[in-house]
């Protein structure tokens, strides 16, 4: 496979600790990528103004390689597998779990991520006289009964998600697995999804990815 990629800068990562930017910057390390890291406090929009002039969106992640601008966490994953030259992190297309691949890489964030954000919002970020019990109690419902594909796919015993070997659909599911143990959601967690679970943050990479600006995680002071 021949990389894209003929940019010889380094990409640059926008990062704040624990948010969906960790998807990206445990694939840099695990890939063994050269980049750079701009570590903020959480919410940087509000926090750091002039990152609008960077990222209008204001969001997390933003990717910055020279030649992409990327803000979708698995995206830019899946960005990182194609264009850097980084198959044995991917599955090939006439793989038989491709599907599940592509599947496992947006289910992350629109199926499982989604709604952690709105409980984290509404149980723990809002002040008292907005937070609402009621929403974030539905969505934790959500969040539970959409953990059902991956506690089937999970239950025949496999390792890793797709093609018996790790890949960046590990990354962002892995990621919504650990914002939901964040958030206080772990007992929702059949044991396979725990186990699996457990085999990612041992990874040496994720720990790595952990150590990136731990000073400013946002949520350390969550009541959980």
């Amino acid at each position: 496979m021949t990389s894209f990629n003929t940019n010889q800068v380094p990409p640059t990562l926008w990062h704040c600790y624990n948010t969906r930017s960790l998807r990206p910057l445990w694939a840099l390390e695990e890939m063994g990528i050269e980049y750079r890291l701009n570590v903020m406090p959480f919410p940087p929009r509000f926090t750091q103004s002039e990152y609008l002039e960077t990222n209008p969106l204001g969001t997390i992640p933003f990717f910055d390689d020279g030649i992409s601008q990327m803000t979708e966490s698995s995206a830019i994953c899946q960005y990182l597998v194609d264009v850097y030259n980084k198959p044995e992190f991917g599955i090939a297309v006439n793989a038989p779990d491709y599907g599940h691949y592509l599947n496992f890489l947006h289910q992350s964030d629109t199926t499982l991520t989604f709604p952690l954000a709105i409980i984290l919002r509404y149980r723990h970020l809002e002040p008292d006289d907005r937070k609402l019990p009621q929403v974030a109690e539905g969505y934790i419902r959500w969040f539970s009964a959409r953990l059902r594909w991956l506690e089937q796919h999970l239950s025949t015993g496999r390792l890793f998600l797709c093609g018996n070997k790790f890949t960046v659909a590990d990354i962002a599911v892995g990621y919504a697995l650990h914002f939901a143990t964040i958030i206080g959601l772990k007992e929702h967690f059949n044991s396979d999804v725990s186990s699996y679970l457990t085999r990612l943050t041992a990874r040496t990479a994720f720990k790595r990815a952990m150590k990136k600006g731990v000073e400013l995680d946002p949520f350390k002071s969550l009541v959980l």
